[in-house]
């Protein structure tokens, strides 16, 4: 399968929507459930219109396969990311707010990008959500507790 990293905008926006709901409606069939989830997720449109817009979010397409809103390849994950500046001690860093997938290789994928994205572009370390999931992806790659909910990653030679 041929995968393809792109870097999502506003454009995005319905795409995402539509992929979240198709899978809270998978796990949750109650619609007062479903309203309950999507107001307090952090891939709310509100949510969605700050991280689109700001360039460091990315979106992983199967490229073999088209969808109703891309001929680009139906979308298989994304994840919502910015960068933050001055914090911890540490001069830019990046922040990554969401990681959503299909499947299990779609997270590792997604994660070792972000993760490759934040070196190359010399920020200084990654954070992540400490949800399970994303912490069986990022292990790895030598991720120390943050805080009780955030992991963070070094991404350069700097001290901790």
């Amino acid at each position: 399968m041929l995968n393809r990293f792109i870097c999502a905008t506003l454009d995005n926006l319905e795409e995402v929507l539509s992929y979240e709901n198709s899978k809270l409606k998978e796990l949750h069939p109650s619609e007062i459930e479903q309203s309950l989830i999507r107001w307090n997720s952090r891939w709310r449109s509100e949510s969605l219109e700050h991280y689109l817009k700001i360039g460091w979010s990315f979106l992983l397409r199967d490229n073999e396969t088209s969808s109703s809103f891309s001929s680009e390849g139906r979308l298989l994950g994304y994840f919502l990311a910015q960068p933050l500046l001055f914090i911890d001690g540490q001069t830019q860093s990046l922040w990554i707010e969401h990681v959503s997938y299909s499947s299990l290789s779609t997270r590792d994928k997604l994660c070792e990008f972000a993760y490759q994205l934040a070196r190359d572009k010399h920020l200084q370390k990654v954070y992540f959500p400490a949800q399970n999931s994303v912490m069986n992806s990022v292990h790895a790659l030598k991720a120390t507790p943050w805080t009780p909910e955030v992991v963070q990653i070094l991404t350069t030679k700097v001290s901790s």
